[in-house]
């Protein structure tokens, strides 16, 4: 029945995707970030609905009488150049057979993003992804929670079953904090007082869930977080009264395993884990002194090419960090232009905040853009232990950052227009969020 039922809601969105390929995006990114049919267990679990989709999705940009662009910009231009980079990297790959099924991983994911950025196109499209990224991705975050509160955490949180991005504990709980923010940007929107409770509870589980994954590169990246928000608050003395007996009780429920764990950052050279990610990192900086341009290519992680540049070559380990991981895979000029990325996404956002500033109308365009600040700080700092650079996550955010802005850039619309603009379910117009502020 599992299999039946999934098969019958991506299959039966096929027509709709073909006249709305934003809709196709919406199905993509849904069955990258939650893999729904690793659910299954029977046909559906290997069948290919992600090409499918994609190959709607693509006949839709030439069949749609939907407005399809392609806006030039620094983020746009970077996000081509990243993935072009790679390809390049790839033609001098130290492990030519393990990288050709990564670059095609990478090139998808890739494409996907870009085509958002062409069909999305209205405050209802950024809405309806947003809420795709935080059930796909909150769904985790509730389910986790629920888990840790059961078992006293004496237990794990681990991702989606499979190959996903997100299956490792480290990896689930980066992207559990990056949508805390996203959760709470929706629920501020939200009309609902319903929908408001619900992803109150989302977020409150989400952050349960996160010290249940027992990921140390989380608890850094939470703690990133919370500093920036208080830079950030208005209300500084209000907002640490606030965390200084919620922190500590959240934390003080969790079982002595859990303190043994979060104990080793302090004391990392005796823990192999923390000492086989440094090898790892090592590994990655003498790859790339060694070949700045091109590093060592995709899925350089093996036997042979730690032989050659590890200290200890005997432990072979991923780079389980984003920079190491563009550092040791494509060289200086791969890390310059990932790191540039953000620098010109986080520039977006703030431009948007002034934008919104002076409109009124766009103010949810500036309130995305700081959740989007706050998801990046913990994206920036989790990701320093755990191997996301390629996950679509992120890159599907400065999208929806990117038509946040250009919304916000364009002229003021009549007050009539907006009252007729039906939105989402669950999301007021801009209107009616004046006039409840």
């Amino acid at each position: 029945m599992r299999d039946i039922a999934i098969s019958l809601v991506i299959l039966g969105s096929l027509p709709a995707i073909l006249f709305r390929p934003w809709i196709g995006v919406l199905m993509f990114a849904w069955l990258s970030l939650m893999t729904p049919h690793r659910f299954a267990w029977g046909f559906a679990y290997d069948f290919p609905f992600a090409a499918i989709v994609a190959t709607a999705t693509l006949m839709g940009l030439v069949i749609t009488k939907d407005e399809v662009r392609f806006e030039s910009s620094t983020v746009v231009w970077l996000l081509i150049l990243l993935p072009a980079w790679t390809c390049v990297t790839y033609l001098f790959a130290l492990e030519q057979v393990a990288a050709t099924a990564r670059l095609t991983e990478v090139l998808k994911v890739f494409l996907f993003v870009l085509v958002s950025a062409m069909v999305l196109r209205t405050r209802k499209h950024v809405h309806w992804m947003l809420w795709v990224i935080v059930i796909s991705v909150g769904y985790f975050g509730a389910k986790g929670g629920a888990f840790t509160l059961a078992t006293g955490g004496l237990h794990r949180v681990y991702g989606p079953p499979g190959d996903s991005f997100l299956s490792d504990n480290n990896a689930i709980s980066v992207a559990l904090i990056m949508v805390i923010p996203l959760m709470y940007y929706l629920r501020e929107e939200s009309g609902s007082k319903w929908i408001r409770r619900g992803l109150l509870a989302a977020m409150v589980l989400s952050g349960i869930a996160v010290l249940g994954t027992y990921s140390r590169g989380g608890l850094l990246a939470v703690s990133a977080m919370l500093i920036f928000l208080w830079f950030k608050s208005r209300r500084k003395a209000l907002f640490a009264l606030l965390l200084i007996p919620l922190v500590p009780l959240a934390i003080t429920a969790m079982p002595e395993r859990w303190f043994d764990r979060m104990n080793t950052i302090s004391t990392y050279e005796e823990d192999a884990s923390a000492m086989g990610r440094i090898n790892a990192w090592k590994t990655a900086i003498n790859i790339a002194n060694d070949r700045p341009l091109v590093g060592g290519g995709f899925e350089l992680y093996s036997g042979t090419t730690f032989a050659k540049y590890a200290p200890d070559p005997e432990d072979v380990h991923a780079a389980h960090s984003v920079y190491f991981q563009m550092l040791g895979e494509h060289g200086y000029v791969g890390l310059l232009i990932f790191l540039a990325l953000g620098v010109a996404a986080w520039s977006t956002a703030r431009r948007t905040i002034a934008l919104a500033k002076a409109k009124p109308e766009h103010a949810w365009a500036g309130n995305l853009a700081r959740a989007f600040q706050v998801s990046l700080v913990g994206y920036a700092v989790g990701g320093m232990f755990v191997n996301i650079g390629y996950w679509d996550l992120m890159y599907y955010e400065i999208v929806l950052v990117l038509v946040a802005c250009r919304l916000a850039s364009a002229p003021a619309q009549p007050a009539r227009s907006a009252a007729l603009d039906p939105g989402i379910p669950g999301v007021r117009p801009a209107h009616a969020q004046r006039r409840a502020r």
